[in-house]
């Protein structure tokens, strides 16, 4: 049973603190870059402080995220995105549930119907319970796995719909820009 997180002593009202732990975990941001941002909205609090909330809720926000339950309604999306490994073309196929939380990625040297069929079964293995439906771009190799895999779940096909994939893989590129 999880008890809800106290916030007794503290001076700022819990939404400050949660956004504050919020965006310094969300995005690559320093704990001076919050500070900034929160004395833009009126909020003045030290990087110091901010550094402690992270330290104090953050291991707490990220179990009650990591609990999140799988259920029947769920919709994945799934997409895979080219990564240069050590001067090597490697896919990383990235599964995201309609909450935008990411169920699962593997990376895999190959672009199929083998490497889709992975990452199904991987995921239904790690939840338990296969989605109501599923949505992806339009590589065949989703539809030919899904009909391996399960052939039961609704699957749609189209570039527009599967935006929350696509934009789950938008930290990864940052990163690499940044590495660049």
């Amino acid at each position: 049973m999880t008890h809800p997180v106290s916030y007794k002593r503290h001076r700022f009202p819990p939404e400050i603190i949660a956004h504050a732990v919020w965006l310094y975990f969300r995005f690559p941001l320093s704990l001076r870059l919050v500070e900034e941002m929160l004395l833009e909205r009126g909020i003045v609090v030290s990087y110091e402080t901010v550094r402690r909330w992270a330290l104090k809720f953050g291991p707490e926000y990220a179990r009650r995220l990591r609990r999140k339950r799988p259920s029947r309604c769920d919709i994945w999306h799934l997409d895979e995105v080219v990564i240069t490994i050590a001067g090597e073309t490697h896919w990383l196929w990235r599964a995201v549930d309609q909450d935008g939380y990411v169920l699962d990625e593997i990376v895999q040297a190959r672009r199929n119907t083998k490497a889709a069929k992975r990452l199904l079964k991987r995921l239904l293995k790690k939840q338990g319970c296969p989605p109501r439906r599923m949505i992806t771009d339009k590589l065949g190799s989703y539809a030919a796995a899904r009909r391996q895999v399960m052939p039961a779940v609704e699957h749609r096909q189209h570039k527009g719909l599967n935006n929350r994939a696509e934009n789950s893989h938008l930290p990864l590129r940052r990163r690499e820009q940044a590495m660049q």
